[in-house]
């Protein structure tokens, strides 16, 4: 396979190789059976069962296994983890976690994927694959009967129009995680490790790094998929934080406060602001929680970070909470 990428430490150079090397979880034979990754075993086992991709589900199956090595890497998997695969398509991905945690849940939306992952997967005692649309499940319950509520660790090889609710439904659900580690658009990456300032800057980057210390891993060329996306890709490890990063006094206002500044974002701050839907604002309590934060007036959102974010959420929130109780 000749998969080339551009030159950098985070940059795939796609190159296939088998597998000899022996494993210690549990479900694992005496050789790794890990065979999907392989172009023309993906190939064989897709025509064997007459698959058809659906757009509808966003389906990019890895056929590299030098990307599902470095996925295995970034997300530090280890034989005491429980991983929540978010769709595992043909089991490629699949086989390489079950090679090396003690237990994967893959969930599955796809129902014509069901009896290819019953072949491919038949060899790991250590899988257990559920059919179900994930932003529909109980995660906290999953967590609860397989990992005996002890912190998930997610590895997915995600659609991409549907990234963000998935990994902000992990975060805001309050799901017990040690750590995601994503397959998404490359785009979409640099936006949840981007700093203030920065184009690619923005609400979903404070979200996210509120939540987790993103790291890109990998940048992924679309030659090593089948069928190749129209687009680059890059693999993420969200390291999820013990506590928050910032104290805030209500989240949600925070997260309302930023969305409002970015639905604008070319508009300086308090007219951002203004322009929203947000109870008890005035240009008066905003100029005047700005002037305590030593912010100038004439700032864009862009420019704060998530710190200034938390610190003029607790003043302005406060000024919100008085007037809806003076009403």
């Amino acid at each position: 396979m000749d998969c080339k990428a551009e030159s950098g430490n985070t940059d795939i150079i796609c190159g296939n190789k088998y597998h000899t090397e022996k494993g210690n979880a549990k479900g694992r034979r005496e050789e790794i059976m890990a065979t999907l990754g392989i172009p023309q075993n993906t190939i064989a086992i897709l025509q064997k069962y007459q698959f058809h991709f659906q757009k509808k589900f966003g389906q990019n199956f890895l056929i590299d296994t030098s990307v599902l090595e470095r996925i295995i890497s970034a997300a530090g998997i280890g034989p005491e983890d429980c991983v929540l695969e978010i769709g595992p398509g043909i089991g490629t991905m699949t086989q390489y976690l079950a090679e090396n945690a003690g237990s994967v849940i893959a969930v599955e939306i796809d129902k014509a994927l069901i009896p290819i992952l019953e072949e491919t997967l038949a060899s790991y005692e250590n899988v257990t694959v559920i059919q179900g649309d994930i932003l529909k499940l109980d995660i906290r319950e999953l967590a609860e009967n397989y990992a005996a509520g002890k912190p998930l660790k997610v590895v997915a090889n995600l659609p991409y129009y549907i990234t963000t609710p998935i990994i902000m439904g992990l975060f805001e659900n309050d799901v017990p995680l040690s750590g995601i580690t994503v397959m998404v658009q490359k785009e979409v990456a640099q936006r949840m490790q981007a700093k203030p300032g920065t184009k690619d800057y923005g609400a979903l980057s404070l979200a996210v790094q509120y939540y987790a210390e993103p790291e890109i891993a990998a940048n992924v060329p679309p030659n090593c998929f089948m069928p190749r996306p129209t687009v680059g890709s890059a693999v993420i490890h969200l390291k999820s934080h013990e506590t928050p990063p910032v104290e805030v006094q209500d989240e949600k206002f925070m997260f309302d406060l930023i969305r409002a500044a970015f639905n604008q974002r070319r508009k300086m701050l308090p007219n951002a602001l203004m322009g929203s839907a947000l109870p008890g604002l005035t240009k008066e309590n905003i100029a005047n929680a700005l002037q305590k934060l030593q912010i100038p007036e004439t700032i864009r959102g862009e420019k704060l970070s998530l710190g200034d974010f938390a610190k003029l959420s607790n003043l302005l929130g406060s000024g919100a909470r008085a007037s809806k109780h003076n009403i």
